[in-house]
This record gives C-alpha cells, sequence and structure tokens, in this order.
C-alpha cells in the first residue's frame, strides 16, 4: 500500500469501530495523508436554548477531522490538547464541514489546524489540536 492507501485504510479502521462520530452522522473523506474532511448536519437535537447549534457539538466535529488527519500514519495517535475559537452560529439544517490539515508533525506529537465552514463556505469556528502518538498500529493484523 502506498501512504495515501495506508490513510485510507486507517480511517476505515477507526471510522467502523467510532460510534461517536457515526451516531453524530459524520461522514469522513481523506485525500491526503495528514489531512481529513469531515461533514454534519445540525439536526434538532443539537440545537442548544438559543436556537442555534451547541459548541460541544461543532467542538466534536473538529476533534473529529483532526483525529483522522493525524491518524494517516498507522500509529494510534490521540489529542493532547485542542482549542477552538467560535466565530459565526451554526443553525438548525446547516451543513457543516470541517477541513482538517497537518501544521507540525514529529516522531510523538503534532498539531493540527481544522477549520470549520458552512454549506455557503463561511467560517463557523477555528480550531487547534495538538497530538500524541502512542506509537501502537492502527491498523492491526493486516
Amino acid at each position: 500500500m502506498n501512504t495515501l492507501e495506508i490513510a485510507q485504510r486507517c480511517a476505515e479502521v477507526m471510522f467502523a469501530r467510532d460510534s461517536a462520530s457515526r451516531a453524530l452522522g459524520i461522514s469522513i473523506e481523506v485525500s491526503e495523508v495528514g489531512s481529513a474532511r469531515a461533514r454534519m448536519e445540525i439536526t434538532p437535537s443539537m440545537v442548544n436554548g438559543f436556537g442555534v447549534c451547541h459548541g460541544g457539538y461543532i467542538f466534536t466535529l473538529a476533534d473529529s477531522a483532526f483525529a483522522f488527519a493525524c491518524n494517516g500514519y498507522d500509529r494510534v495517535t490521540l489529542a493532547a490538547g485542542a482549542t477552538i475559537d467560535f466565530v459565526r452560529s451554526a443553525r438548525l439544517g446547516d451543513r457543516l464541514l470541517a477541513e482538517a490539515s497537518e501544521r507540525y508533525r514529529g516522531r510523538s506529537s503534532g498539531i493540527y489546524d481544522v477549520t470549520v465552514s458552512n454549506q455557503d463556505g463561511r467560517l463557523v469556528a477555528q480550531f487547534r489540536g495538538r497530538s500524541h502518538s502512542t506509537g501502537d498500529p492502527v491498523i492491526t493484523g493486516e
């Protein structure tokens, strides 16, 4: 397998085990090593008391894109920390896209930026995640 095929296989294995992302209707696409796209539509159960998407769901979408971006090297990699800045509300029915890209990857740590935008391409949030690799394989027994 080439590096992209490895990243895509890691995403398949991870997604099959990722109950949280699947339960939220998140879909994942990996078309480049070290990056990932995650999509999610805002449903009625995601709207808070102000009629906007609860920030925790937007964070979860960004965190999922981050996870799939940093686990494409067949090494289990977990979040060491993350921050998010919300710049625009998301509302019921909005279709969000989280695009994660690698900024730095060392032996056991990395930095990834995730941009979350709505269906109009307008910025909703900016996320930065720090990763730590355990070194264990994502794809086991293959």
